[in-house]
């Protein structure tokens, strides 16, 4: 499964990991997708969306 909301789009972002040896290598900073139901046009369908959307109201359950 993708780590990509269906509604706003939002998708991961890249850093990198920085320890006290400063050994630098990459990470993924993954958004907090959920998969919930929710109705679309009048239809229940399942979709993945992010915490942010969930709480801004975007998305009817």
């Amino acid at each position: 499964m993708a780590a990509v909301c269906d509604i706003c789009a939002k998708k991961p972002g890249f850093g990198n990991n920085r320890p006290w040896s400063r050994k630098i290598t990459k990470r993924r900073f993954n958004p907090n997708i959920q998969r919930v139901r929710a109705t679309v046009n009048g239809a229940p369908k399942r979709l993945n969306v992010c915490t942010g959307c969930l709480k801004a109201g975007k998305v009817s359950r």
